[in-house]
């Protein structure tokens, strides 16, 4: 396995997290010893969202991203599941935001606890995630994630007010799924490689390699609104048009469609709904939006993998390369 990029390229998620499976069982553990609370709400809550599960790539990620750097410490295990922490808390307040009712084939936390507590709770698991970063005692660590989580917030504000408008352009889309999705992948990495004591160089290209592997991770996972099975996504099919959210396989096709269909985008966009999803999906079919967002998901994938030279041979580089190569492949 060791450099074997070939191999790399075919591990399943379940064998790269095989990789790591010692660290990735102490991030789990350190997640439900730190999501308890004295508050039995908010005890509740969070038991909802561990029992919710998910992929759980982003603490992958860095623990990956840090084995692959030389790391031996323990640090990198409470600096994952800080990462999910954050990863979280924008989930229970996107869900409350967006109105959702299901994640990953579950209800909410808003549907069964209401907005408030799912709000509240989002809070709760914010500030424990920085309370996990002060201990850390590093100040670059602290820096990262500052930023990070204020980015974040920030794209949260671009995403309401690029909602229901058929004008947003690519660029803007684009923007958004950095800030919403991309900049915490980039802090997981970053993150790892200075736990790790890592060069500048090593720092920088490690915070690429997370950057364009969330990019391409969201390109696909729009591309899924209108592709996928909705039982084995767990959410419906036409989500985000449902939520007037303007994604690239909708942009492309307001650029390429004929005049009825782009009058047709237009109009559910404004609306939201997915009253009128069928032609929809036929108008971003025939203009090919779901290819040129699917090729812009293997763009920056590519990107990704070309991140890693500058660490050594190893299986974890590997897993990293595979991780890649998942985010797309197995899906698209």
């Amino acid at each position: 396995m060791i450099g074997d990029s070939d191999l790399a390229t075919e591990m399943s998620l379940e064998e790269i997290r095989t990789l790591a499976q010692g660290d990735l069982r102490a991030v789990d553990a350190v997640i439900r010893a730190r999501l308890k609370s004295a508050v039995p709400l908010v005890d509740q809550v969070a038991e909802h969202i561990i029992a919710g599960g998910g992929k759980r790539l982003r603490p992958l990620l860095v623990v990956l991203a840090a084995r692959a750097c030389g790391y031996s410490g323990n640090g990198h295990i409470d600096a994952a599941a800080f990462i999910e922490f954050i990863h979280t808390a924008t989930l229970l307040h996107d869900d409350v935001v967006d109105g959702s009712a299901l994640r990953r084939g579950r209800h909410t936390a808003n549907q069964v606890f209401g907005n408030p507590a799912s709000v509240l709770v989002g809070d709760f698991v914010y500030s424990r995630a920085f309370q996990m970063m002060a201990a850390l005692a590093s100040q670059p660590v602290m820096e990262i994630m500052a930023e990070a989580t204020n980015v974040i917030a920030e794209g949260e504000v671009l995403q309401l007010m690029n909602a229901h408008d058929p004008h947003t352009t690519e660029q803007r889309y684009l923007e958004v799924i950095y800030r919403k999705t991309a900049k915490l992948f980039e802090a997981g990495a970053e993150v790892a490689a200075v736990l790790s004591g890592s060069t500048p160089h090593v720092r920088q290209e490690l915070a690429a390699y997370g950057r364009h592997l969330g990019t391409a991770y969201q390109l696909v996972d729009d591309v899924l609104d209108y592709r996928s099975n909705p039982k084995e996504r767990g959410k419906n099919l036409g989500d985000d048009l449902a939520e007037g959210k303007p994604t690239l396989p909708l942009i492309h096709a307001l650029r390429h469609g004929s005049e009825q269909q782009r009058a047709t985008i237009r109009e559910a966009i404004q609306r939201g709904g997915v009253t009128q999803l069928e032609p929809v999906i036929t108008a971003i079919e025939s203009t090919g939006g779901l290819e040129y967002a699917a090729r812009l998901a293997r763009e920056h994938a590519a990107r990704a993998k070309s991140a890693l030279a500058s660490l050594p041979p190893s299986a974890y580089r590997d897993g990293l390369t595979a991780l890649a190569v998942f985010s797309v492949e197995h899906t698209v």
